[in-house]
This record gives structure tokens, C-alpha cells and sequence, in this order.
């Protein structure tokens, strides 16, 4: 008989802490290998934060907590940012480089082929974009950029955060499509949204935080 695979993050009582003001209060989480997990919340609910956490971005202050084997409390989350893809609300690139130019700095950066870039950027909805000065994209058009970035990066944890806020009925259908074969070729995702009624069309675990707490989890 095979043994059950672990969580790939759990946490258990996780407090966060920023000039003694609790973000995360007490949370309590599990998150399965190869699953996607939607957050839901009014803004300052602690999506971000619980994110953050889970990429070791930030201390964990009370409680316990490991993401991809690491403990949050007393491991080198260094290691643990190696392994995660980050996507917040502005990707971090030169904006005075083209398309181009970012992804193949990226590439270097990670060890990764150039010849992938084509394939990336062809992907990503990018190709004629790619001479384009990144300062002159369009916010939905920088969180697609984003996400070439990670695509070459390949992590095992996904962490995004409001994916969706930016892109339009086409981008959202499109990132719904990228999201199902990156879980099913075995990462994790775990995303956040303000609201629940423009998430993904997916079926995910859906969690509701409210005061830096999981509340509840819609059916």
C-alpha cells in the first residue's frame, strides 16, 4: 500500500505581525499537492498576507507553519523562494527594456534556454509585443508578461495575487486554460480575489477570509 502524499503547505494557528498589528490572526489552512485554492475577501481581509506567508515573504509570528517541507518558524525561507512563483500587482522588470529584452534577462537570470522565449512569448499572447517597450504595456498586457516570467521559472507553488483585476473576458478565459494544465502537470496554485463572482471559471477550492482568518469555504 502507498502512502498518502503531505500537504504541500499547512498551517496551524499562523499569526503575522506588522508593527504589532496582527494581518493574519490565527489562520488555519492545508493545501494539497496539485490543487488549486481561491482566496475571497474584502481588501484587508488578509489575502495578501496569508500569500506572502506561504511564499516565506514574510515572518510567521506565532503558530506553526510548512510550505514544501520548509518550517516557516525556524527554516531558511530563502530555500522556500526559490521554489515559489510570485505574481503580484506589478511584475518586477525594467520598464525602459522591450518585452524581449526582460525575458531574456529572466532567462539568463533562471538558467533557462533562450530558445524557449519564442514559445513563451507565443503562449503568452506576447510574440508582437515583443520589441514593445514594457513601460508601454497595458496593465492586463504586464500581468501576461508576468506570467511568461513564471512559466519559464517552472516553480512547484504558484502564489497570485488578484490575477485576475486587470485582464479583460478574453485574458480571463485564457488564464483559466493556463491555469487547468499548469495544475495538471502537478503544481500548486493558490490565487487571490476581491471578488468572488469574477474569480476563474474553474472549480477550485474556494476559502472566505475575513479579519486575517479563514472563515468559511464555499461549496
Amino acid at each position: 500500500m502507498s502512502l498518502a502524499e503531505p500537504p504541500l503547505a499547512e498551517l496551524h494557528d499562523a499569526v503575522v505581525l506588522a508593527h504589532g498589528f496582527p494581518l493574519l490572526s490565527g489562520v488555519e489552512l492545508v493545501v494539497e499537492p496539485a490543487t488549486l485554492t481561491v482566496l475571497v475577501g474584502a481588501n484587508g481581509a488578509g489575502k495578501t498576507s496569508l500569500l506572502r506567508l506561504l511564499g516565506g515573504l514574510v515572518a510567521l509570528g506565532a503558530g506553526r507553519g510548512t510550505v514544501l517541507g520548509v518550517d516557516l518558524a525556524r527554516g531558511d525561507r530563502r530555500q522556500l523562494r526559490r521554489r515559489i512563483g510570485w505574481l503580484g500587482h506589478d511584475g518586477s522588470f525594467y520598464d525602459d527594456l522591450t518585452v524581449e529584452e526582460n525575458m531574456t534577462f529572466a532567462a539568463r537570470a533562471l538558467g533557462r534556454p533562450i530558445e524557449d522565449l519564442a514559445a513563451v512569448l507565443a503562449l503568452i499572447g506576447l510574440a508582437e509585443r515583443r520589441r514593445t517597450i514594457t513601460k508601454q504595456l497595458s496593465a492586463g498586457q504586464r500581468r501576461r508578461l508576468g506570467l511568461a516570467w513564471l512559466l519559464l521559472r517552472r516553480p512547484e507553488l504558484w502564489l497570485l495575487d488578484e490575477p485576475y483585476a486587470t485582464l479583460d473576458d478574453d485574458g480571463r478565459n485564457f488564464f483559466d486554460e493556463l491555469l487547468a494544465e499548469v495544475v495538471a502537470r502537478g503544481a500548486t496554485v493558490v490565487l487571490s480575489a476581491h471578488d468572488p463572482l469574477r474569480t476563474t471559471t474553474l472549480a477550485p477550492r474556494t476559502l472566505v477570509m475575513v479579519g486575517g482568518r479563514i472563515t468559511g469555504e464555499r461549496p
